[in-house]
């Protein structure tokens, strides 16, 4: 008798644990349906209010669209999915890349903004905008005739300047500007007995030698 007694025990635990159980899943499932009975209720109005948009959306290009073109593009979209997923990896790598360069990119950009802030205190801006308007002021002061004639006698012009720009030619004219701005800060006698005084001077003499050389130069030329 206790041994039957046991037994009976044993099967009516277990009975009541197999009864718990599945009273606990009924729970569940029961919860569950509720749950999604409350997000369907939510989300119904948010499903009518897309689908009346996407409907009123696609009323606006029904014109436009076709079914045919949308499953064409739908085709060519997984045709070419591989082409999607290389594209993506490809940015993926521009991106890694950017990452890495982005520092150095900046630090670039901080050196550019010094070298210009430089270049900016020594004037080389103010140089430049000086530059432009003499630029501007060269050419509207020039007709299309100066230019052509300039472009024919360019390079006369450079052998000029190139002439002129010869150092002991550059020397000589330093010298005497430098001389005669002493010079012109010192009284001038204009009496004739001043200017004989000033012939006997061997450097006058030579000067107006010089000179007169150059004028026959110059009248040779224009004869």
């Amino acid at each position: 008798m206790d041994q039957d007694i046991v037994a009976l025990n044993q099967k009516l635990d277990l009975l009541t644990a197999q009864v718990q159980y599945l009273t606990e899943q009924a729970q569940a499932a029961e919860r569950g349906r509720q749950e999604r009975a409350e997000l369907m209720h939510d989300l119904t109005p948010i499903v009518n209010d897309g689908f009346r948009l996407a409907t009123e959306q696609l009323e606006e290009v029904q014109e436009y669209v076709d079914l045919g073109d949308l499953l064409r593009l739908l085709k060519r979209l997984l045709r070419n999915g591989r082409n999607f997923e290389m594209m993506l990896d490809q940015l993926e790598s521009l991106m890694d890349l950017l990452q890495t360069v982005g520092p150095l990119t900046d630090s670039a950009f901080g050196k550019a903004v010094d070298i210009m802030a430089e270049a900016e205190r020594k004037g080389y801006f103010a140089f430049a905008k000086g530059g432009m308007k003499i630029a501007d002021n060269i050419v509207t002061s020039f007709t299309e005739d100066d230019v052509q004639r300039l472009g024919d006698n360019v390079v006369l012009i450079l052998n000029v300047v190139k002439s002129m720009t010869q150092p002991e030619i550059m020397t000589f004219v330093h010298n005497t500007l430098l001389v005669a701005e002493k010079e012109m800060e010192k009284p001038v006698d204009t009496s004739l007995l001043g200017l004989l005084r000033q012939m006997n001077d061997p450097a006058v003499r030579r000067g107006l030698a010089q000179t007169m050389r150059v004028l026959h130069v110059v009248g040779a030329q224009s004869g």
